[in-house]
């Protein structure tokens, strides 16, 4: 695509302003003629000479992290290249990824020297996790005489992960936390006994249990030779997460959702930590994503993976195919953490008659609702407004408590306090041997 540049348009403004002077110089208007066909066919000459360079091939790489995080700008570096033996003007305009919100001028101007290469960065600012694919590259490149410009597209296919905020799993780092958890006591304990954790062999003695005989070990030996086993301190956290129509609600302007999130992200890292495998199960109307329970840092990038695509559904949560799922996927005793809400009786009913066995449900309060209920109304309006709240507030309350009196054990948090005590509360019950 041809486009003239503005020096172009300020000559023939030019022309255009002096034209009016042929009424009195008819003589003059052959000139003015020819002065108009002549910048013409100079803005056609002039771009015809930029036609030589393929815009859709021009050479420019993009340098970005594997990944991003919330609250974490991080630089990505461009290489251009010139193809030409002249100065190359460029300006670009990109299509960033959805998750970012870019740190500058949404067009930028480049000067590229004959035949060397620019380097370019940017810091980019990832507003909200998720994932996304753009990476489209608009340029515009400066004909040499500066009369005209040629527009294209250069693809350059970008894939962004954007994961959740990390900043709180590098605080649990400090010295002070861990040396807190050593105090707590999880530690592998090296107890002979029962457990299915091998630990060493050993000569049968009398009264010992035939089961543990190893008879390979005796074969080789010629003497009967026993297993001993040490109590097995690794155990099983399952989070599983409602990505439902009542998560999408904002509170103080941000998701429910987005708390759940890094409430689960949190406990996560507190259970690799712990050595323990953790596991993770998100659904709405139907299953959304479901990460086996593993250990270590590989299940840990595997969890982040899939936190940073879950998208909250206007849907009504299904929590019978949810638990059947869990049911046939996990069978091991596992501590399952529900990140949810419930706003009535029949709410709460409809996911613990499916729950089973569910040690902990995590729900989160609406801080603006309970400042509404117990807000001094100066109108009627107001009265009305408090006694809506009031009302649900009540029912929330005989929801969580039908919940409890069903065995589950409810942590009812506010959404900026629900990593927090998410953990302290796993880290009870590990204390208490209960997962």
């Amino acid at each position: 695509m041809i486009l003239p540049s503005r020096r172009w348009y300020a000559v023939a403004a030019g022309l255009a302003v002096v034209a009016p002077l042929t009424l009195w110089r008819p003589e003059a208007s052959v000139v003015f003629v020819v002065s108009d066909i002549a910048w013409i066919v100079a803005l056609l000459v002039d771009f015809f000479r930029v036609t030589t360079i393929d815009l859709a091939t021009f050479p420019v790489t993009r340098e970005a992290p594997p990944a991003f995080s919330v609250g974490r700008p991080l630089p990505v570096t461009y290489r251009w290249g010139n193809p030409a033996s002249r100065t190359l003007v460029l300006r670009v305009r990109e299509e960033i990824p959805a998750p970012f919100v870019p740190r500058h001028d949404r067009e930028r101007s480049l000067h590229l020297p004959p035949g060397g290469e620019v380097q370019e960065q940017l810091i980019l600012a990832p507003a909200r996790r998720g994932k996304g694919i753009a990476g489209r590259l608009h340029l515009r490149l400066l004909a040499p005489w500066g009369l005209a410009w040629r527009q294209g597209v250069r693809e350059l296919p970008w894939a962004v992960t954007v994961y959740p905020n990390l900043r709180m799993a590098a605080l649990r780092a400090l010295p002070a936390q861990t040396q807190r958890r050593r105090e707590a006591g999880f530690r592998n304990l090296r107890r002979l006994g029962e457990g299915r954790s091998f630990e060493s062999l050993k000569e049968w003695a009398p009264g010992e249990e035939t089961r543990s005989i190893d008879w390979k070990a005796t074969a080789r030996r010629g003497k009967l030779m026993v297993r001993q086993y040490e109590d097995e301190r690794r155990q099983q956290v399952m989070m599983v997460i409602d990505a439902g129509r009542l998560l999408t609600a904002e509170i103080d302007g941000r998701p429910r959702l987005e708390a759940a999130i890094d409430a689960a992200l949190e406990l996560a890292h507190s259970a690799v930590q712990h050595d323990d495998n953790v596991g993770l199960l998100v659904f709405a109307d139907t299953i959304m994503h479901f990460v086996p329970p593993a250990r270590g840092r590989r299940a840990l990038r595997q969890i982040l993976d899939a936190l940073a695509g879950i998208e909250g559904r206007l849907v009504e949560p299904n929590y019978p195919a949810a638990f059947a799922y869990l049911a046939a996927r996990s069978r091991k005793r596992a501590l399952t953490v529900l990140f949810t809400d419930v706003v009535d009786r029949t709410a709460s009913d409809a996911f613990v008659a499916h729950a089973g066995h569910l040690p902990l449900a995590v729900t989160l309060r609406d801080p603006a609702l309970e400042r509404l209920a117990t807000t001094r109304p100066a109108t009627m309006e107001d009265a009305f407004q408090r006694a809506a709240a009031e009302e649900l507030l009540e029912a929330r309350e005989s929801a969580l408590a039908e919940l409890r009196s069903h065995g589950v054990r409810v942590l009812d948090v506010l959404p900026d306090g629900a990593a927090r005590g998410v953990v302290e509360q796993y880290e009870r019950l590990k204390r208490r041997a209960m997962v």
